[in-house]
């Protein structure tokens, strides 16, 4: 039996990067995929088509996880399209870099609220449902920096930090119903985001990691997989740091 057979996940951010290699991931593993993206209807459709081939049922929804009123709608449809929904990853996120000095509040604000308030805004409704389910693991994408901080990403850092204590606090309060709460804090990954870094940064940052390469979006799914399978069944409250040694 595969490790998520019969189970629904919903991934926020899946079109590219991290969420893509967790929702073909867990389809390999026999789930069922919902997952959103923001603005590409064209990489949404291409993903659905991939994860359909592998023999699950997978669906698409344009909704912006900042919003509370779309993550209350896309609960309810995730609901009615699949039945349940036993796995969410919360995975959508953005930057907008700069020194404390030169931040907007404009920049402050749509990072704090795409990355910390939308993890809120959805598992505020889907663990309604997980209750009645008596079943479920919240998986939330937090970042080494918000375990180290970083020069130039006040914003994210607190924002990723933030992401830990909620996951916590959701671990202690829906544990005894059979709902687990973990975060993931990937280290750098191969993306597009840090595609676009200059040669000498990237030396620079793989000067601190004991392992000298940045990883794959897949070695983070993986964990992911871990967090949402039987696998981690007495895990609850933890983060999992997946940097390569960068936090040791």
């Amino acid at each position: 039996m595969k490790l998520l057979e019969n189970k629904v996940a919903l991934i926020t951010g899946a079109s590219r990067g991290i969420g893509n290699a967790i929702a073909k991931v867990f389809a390999e593993a026999g789930a069922n995929i919902a997952f959103t993206y923001l603005s590409s209807e064209e990489r949404a459709k291409k993903l659905e088509d991939e994860l359909s081939a592998m023999g699950i049922k997978a669906k698409g929804y344009k909704s912006n996880a900042a919003s509370f009123d779309e993550a209350q709608e896309l609960s309810k449809q995730v609901k009615e399209d699949f039945g349940a929904i036993h796995v969410l990853v919360n995975n959508a996120g953005i930057t907008r870099d700069n020194l404390l000095m030169r931040l907007s509040e404009d920049d402050w604000d749509n990072v704090v609220n795409t990355n910390l308030k939308s993890i809120f805004n959805l598992t505020k409704p889907v663990s309604m449902v997980m209750l009645r389910q008596k079943e479920g693991s919240i998986i939330n994408l937090t970042s080494i920096v918000g375990m180290i901080g970083q020069a130039g990403q006040s914003n994210y850092s607190a924002s990723k930090a933030g992401i830990i204590g909620f996951t916590k606090s959701v671990a202690d309060e829906l544990g005894s119903r059979n709902i687990r709460s973990n975060a993931i804090a990937p280290g750098f990954i191969k993306t597009e985001m840090t595609d676009e870094l200059a040669d000498d940064l990237k030396k620079t940052y793989l000067a601190g990691i004991p392992l000298k390469r940045f990883a794959e979006p897949e070695e983070v799914a993986k964990a992911a997989l871990f967090l949402a399978s039987d696998l981690s069944s007495y895990v609850n409250g933890q983060t999992l740091s997946v940097c390569g040694g960068l936090n040791r």
